[in-house]
């Protein structure tokens, strides 16, 4: 099996009497009303709500299941003085889901602690040793990120006298726990239109309800209510690090989150970009790439404990000290995920076997467990088949998988359910665990589910473009239009153009697989720049075609557009139509 270097472009093919309808009553170009329309907006009163959306265009948390029940529960435990546990995940998103609480919880008065589970102690979601430990200093446990399909454990709290109230956004299964109250928007009967949330999306909506029925009481007559803006900061890290898809309220969460990144009024916050070396408007990329992956790596490693106190904390000079060891465990991480992709790719490639397979499953003794669910991302990418990676232990294996479109990971685990010990997710990422004397069975049942869901085109990449232009079209206007669409993510990808016909007059050496560029045609001239595309680049003379996303360079206080190339051809690609 080798690395996919080709991609299928793909034409997003837009109604032009909705985007021309759009244009008029916006009073907005006709371009960007064509990218609106790309964008599934089928009118200009959704046009207009996406781009100007504000926080008052979020759904009413009330109309999550459960919220009343989960609210009442917690004005009583105020009220009584009770204890709260918020018993968070591992991850970005149950790292932030748990501060957020917690440092809201402190704001409004109520007694609490929290509890992240060890991943390699007591592995993902509520587990029984974790829970015990809670029942020595707790009445009421709130999960968050985490919940939804612990029966048993639930169970356990009733025996344990636990109320628990469960805040989670995966996919629940046939049954749901016993719990005190279920917050799910997934869950059958939920009225919330908006099932995108993230886990801190669903314990900010828990924040939100609280406060109004605390405001109700007449708990903030002395002007000491909780400004729930300052909060987005953690909604926006923890969802931009779930990758959910960047629309509706998350899109909105996200816009105004970035904001407050972008101050850093929180210490944590701060000092966490000081050691990424953020600086500036904060986007979706600096999260991803330099504030996630570091608020990640401790609990990858060792213990996530770390991460929710570096954003609990208000000490600068403690802060950065937390952050500095975040950062010295992220260079770890990034160590034993290269030497585990080397091996990964080396079994793939290697192995005749895996040739004609539509899936990947690898495992291994030697692997962090920790670390394959980055890995498998990384496969993904580079060989576009759903992929799940298992770092084995004395019998037991823990396994991280992720999807690619049109094969959903979840219902594929479930097919295979009765190889597992237990699994859980979504349509593009899960976990699982299972038994090492059913591995071999599993690996044959995955690949036999992939093959009958996967033909071979869904085993090649797609671009999706929504407009092929022509040199005199690349613009900085038009760079400022397709900005109007920020902040873009999954769900919500930035706009991807084709340019064709276009000659490589000058190349500059790059460090890295990376290929940068200036491309001619029509009188004009453009930079551009390819992240692993040197190779393929290399291989190009004459007339090219591009694929690309329009930025900006910014060098000794001088700006000018750049194209950020996604994939560079011959000028004879076809694009399809979709």
């Amino acid at each position: 099996m080798k690395p996919v270097t080709e991609r299928r472009w793909t034409v997003r093919e837009h109604d032009r009497e909705t985007a021309e309808r759009i244009a008029r009553e916006l009073s907005v170009d006709p371009f960007l009303a064509r990218l609106l329309v790309n964008r599934g907006m089928a009118d200009g009163a959704a046009a207009g709500r996406f781009l100007s959306s504000s926080l008052s265009d979020v759904s009413d948390p009330f109309l999550l299941k459960g919220m009343s029940e989960a609210v009442a529960r917690l004005c009583v435990a105020r009220t009584r003085g009770e204890t709260v546990c918020v018993y968070g995940d591992y991850d970005v998103d149950g790292v932030t889901a748990t501060a957020l609480l917690i440092r809201f919880f402190r704001a409004v008065g109520i007694h609490c602690f929290f509890h992240i589970p060890n991943r390699f102690e007591e592995g993902y979601g509520l587990s029984e040793d974790g829970l015990r430990k809670v029942a020595e200093r707790a009445r009421v446990v709130v999960s968050v990120d985490c919940g939804v399909t612990a029966v048993a454990e639930a169970e356990l709290c009733v025996s344990l006298g636990l109320d628990l109230i469960i805040t989670d956004h995966h996919t629940p299964g046939p049954i749901l726990p016993n719990a005190c109250a279920v917050i799910n928007p997934h869950q059958s009967g939920c009225s919330y239109p908006f099932k995108s949330l993230a886990g801190v999306g669903v314990a900010f909506n828990l924040m939100v309800a609280l406060r109004g029925r605390l405001r109700e009481e007449g708990t903030f007559v002395g002007g000491n209510e909780p400004n729930l803006r300052e909060y987005l900061d953690l909604v926006a890290l923890g969802t931009i690090a779930d990758v959910v898809p960047l629309v509706g309220e998350n899109r909105i969460f996200v816009k105004f989150g970035l904001r407050e990144l972008t101050s850093a009024s929180r210490v944590g916050v701060k000092a966490l970009k000081d050691v990424a070396g953020v600086t500036g408007a904060v986007g979706c990329g600096a999260v991803g790439f330099r504030l996630a992956p570091r608020l990640n790596a401790a609990g990858r490693l060792e213990d996530a404990t770390r991460g929710v106190e570096l954003l609990l904390e208000n000490e600068l000079s403690r802060a950065a000290t937390i952050a500095a060891e975040l950062d010295a465990s992220n260079a770890e991480r990034q160590t034993i995920e290269r030497q585990i992709l080397a091996d990964a790719l080396a079994r793939v490639q290697e192995n005749p076997a895996m040739g004609g397979r539509k899936s990947i499953v690898l495992a291994s003794d030697a692997w962090h467990s920790g670390v394959i669910g980055i890995v498998a991302s990384r496969m993904v990418d580079l060989f576009h088949r759903p992929t799940v990676l298992i770092a084995l232990q004395e019998g037991v294996g823990r396994g991280s998988g992720r999807s690619i479109p049109g094969f959903h990971l979840y219902d594929a685990l479930d097919a295979c359910a009765e190889h597992l010990v237990k699994f859980g997710g979504h349509r593009y990422a899960a976990g699982l665990s299972i038994d090492e004397s059913t591995l071999e069975s599993f690996v044959a049942r995955f690949e036999e589910v992939s093959a009958g869901l996967l033909s071979a085109d869904d085993l090649m990449p797609v671009l999706r473009v929504d407009a092929e232009l022509s040199p005199h079209e690349v613009t900085a206007e038009l760079a400022d239009a397709v900005s109007l669409l920020e902040p873009f993510g999954a769900g919500n990808p930035e706009p991807l153009f084709v340019l064709r016909g276009m000659e490589i007059v000058q190349r500059w050496p790059i460090r890295g697989n990376h290929l940068k560029i200036r491309l001619a045609a029509a009188g004009r001239t453009f930079d551009a720049i390819g992240f692993n595309l040197a190779e393929k680049g290399a291989e190009l003379s004459g007339a090219v075609a591009i694929a690309f996303t329009l930025g900006w360079n910014e060098w000794n206080g001088r700006k000018t557009l750049q194209l950020n190339l996604r994939d560079i051809t011959n000028s004879g690609q076809v694009l399809d139509v979709c």
